[in-house]
């Protein structure tokens, strides 16, 4: 449904605020964001009674646990109690609750890392995220938490090595769009099992659109989701009940426990294809900003973010810079909150002098600045970013006349340009981009000049398919001539559900794309789709 069909049901105190901006900017900490900034209704500014944890008599931990962005020497740990997520309170009156965690050095919680406690708080929806430091470098931990006589299940995490390390190996995956109504979550089983140092997610974790009684897809005969989810999340309680929705499912559960996770967004937390400050349809900017300041304060409670990405209103800092060791600088990427609006109002259009117009960017200014300025002062073997839309030029046709993405980076092909122009000017051998977005896995080699597939490749993009939007796909997708003909430097598409596996190493990073035939029934096989690598100070992938 458009906004304008949406309920209007935003929280008093966010309606109030928006009174206060109309049409006004909200970029910095000024305008929308400083004006919200009372309404995020943060604890402390009014007291929640406490409850006692012994007197939860249901298990709290039905959304699991969760933890995030490895650093040397400290791990970040998140859950949310809900004794009955499918619930608005998630059946837990507006109290605090004092949760214990403990950290271990074994699965058994014999030998005790660091222990302790942190209040989840009701303005928060009783989520809590622990940083924890003082821990070995590049070492695997164990942890769980406590809630009175419940003890939620156990999840593994590992630091990463100090940033002066020199480490043979780092292996990681990538995954992204993840409609629950389109499907089951197989891949996350197989990716439970996978031997990892970390996931990264590259957007549409949850998707705004209605999942109806029986799962969309799934299409349930065991049970019956409720009627509200059964419409658009437009309000906090919506999103966050949502996430209630999404992070119930069992292997979504199994991943989280398995690797930490490394997360950014795309469209669909919030709303399909939006930018910066503009929404898909034609409603009131303020209507617009109470959606995204709703969807990024639920997006920050269900995920396990450090303290920097904590939102304020309707901003949060999302891009940030992970290492490890000497082996891999990752510098995640926003492209949604910051970037100028679709040219040609959006969709596949023929590219034309807005797509090429210097002024509009896919980053915004600052995140430009900072990616750059990341890169003149890398040491890094690999430089890898994680992002969310196709980097790579992708045409649709394979004759004079064609058309682009114009929500990719083809739309704003000038931001790309400064950034290739960046990474040479800083010397980067070994750039490569993870993509999610498009529900396909793409492999493309990255060209100095696109229209010439004999210039050099200065690097690679791996996209990794969807965990389930678009159903169950195809091997060859209807387009599939059209595309590879288009565009001699894409070197892999496959059109079914799954996930990439990246080991890098000193001297060449794997990438093997694995997929499963089917998510619309349950316990699909996994398989490999294909393997490449890409060799260090040789970019471009070659099949292995």
């Amino acid at each position: 449904m458009t906004h304008s069909q949406s309920r209007d049901t935003h929280a008093p105190e966010f309606r109030a605020a928006a009174r206060h901006i109309g049409r006004r900017r909200f970029l910095t900490v000024t305008g929308a964001a400083a004006a919200l900034a009372f309404a995020v209704n943060l604890p402390g500014t009014a007291q929640a009674a406490e409850l006692d944890a012994k007197k939860i008599t249901e298990d709290p931990f039905t959304l699991g646990i969760a933890s995030g962005d490895p650093q040397p020497g400290s791990v970040l740990l998140w859950t949310r109690l809900a004794t009955r997520p499918y619930e608005p309170d998630s059946g837990l009156p507006q109290a605090r609750i004092q949760l214990r965690w403990e950290l271990a050095h074994d699965p058994r919680f014999t030998r005790i890392a660091r222990r302790g406690s942190v209040t989840a708080h009701p303005e928060f929806h009783h989520s809590v995220h622990v940083e924890v430091g003082g821990l070995d470098n590049d070492r695997p931990y164990y942890y769980r938490f406590r809630a009175g006589n419940w003890i939620s299940p156990t999840g593994r995490t590992r630091t990463a090595p100090a940033r002066s390390a020199r480490i043979s190996e780092l292996r990681l995956a990538a995954v992204s769009c993840q409609a629950y109504h389109d499907g089951y979550f197989t891949a996350y089983k197989h990716l439970a099992e996978e031997e990892l140092d970390a996931v990264f997610h590259l957007g549409d974790y949850l998707y705004e659109y209605a999942v109806t009684a029986v799962g969309g897809a799934r299409n349930y005969t065991d049970r019956r989701l409720p009627a509200h989810f059964n419409r658009e999340t437009v309000t906090l309680e919506d999103y966050r009940l949502r996430y209630g929705l999404y992070k119930s499912d069992p292997d979504l559960q199994a991943a989280h426990a398995a690797h930490p996770f490394v997360l950014t967004w795309d469209d669909h937390e919030t709303e399909n294809n939006y930018a910066d400050g503009i929404p898909e349809n034609d409603v009131p900017p303020e209507e617009f900003l109470l959606r995204r300041a709703a969807a990024y304060r639920a997006y920050w409670e269900n995920q396990p973010l450090r303290s920097p990405q904590q939102p304020d209103g309707p901003d949060m800092r999302l891009y940030r810079r992970l290492h490890f060791g000497q082996l891999a600088q990752f510098d995640i990427l926003d492209t949604r909150q910051y970037r100028s609006n679709q040219a040609y109002g959006d969709g596949w259009q023929t590219p034309g002098p807005d797509t090429a117009d210097p002024s509009r960017s896919m980053t915004g200014a600052e995140q430009e600045r900072w990616l750059l300025d990341g890169w003149q002062s890398s040491r890094a073997r690999w430089n890898v970013v994680p992002q969310q839309v196709v980097f790579a030029q992708r045409r649709n046709l394979p004759t004079p006349v064609f058309n682009v993405s114009m929500d990719a980076w083809d739309g704003y092909t000038a931001s790309r340009d400064r950034l290739l122009a960046g990474a040479e000017a800083a010397g980067i051998e070994n750039l490569m981009v993870l993509t999610g977005d498009v529900h396909v896995g793409y492999g493309f080699d990255l060209k100095k000049d696109w229209n010439d597939p004999a210039s050099r490749t200065v690097g690679t993009e791996l996209v990794a398919t969807s965990i389930t939007s678009g159903k169950d796909g195809a091997d060859k997708p209807a387009n599939w001539d059209n595309l590879t003909q288009a565009n001699p430097h894409l070197r892999f598409y496959n059109g079914r559900r799954g996930y990439l596996t990246i080991t890098l190493g000193e001297q060449q990073a794997r990438t093997d794309f694995k997929t499963v035939t089917a998510v619309t029934t349950p316990g699909a096989p996994l398989t490999t789709a294909a393997s490449f690598v890409t060799e260090a100070g040789d970019p471009g992938l070659k099949p292995v």
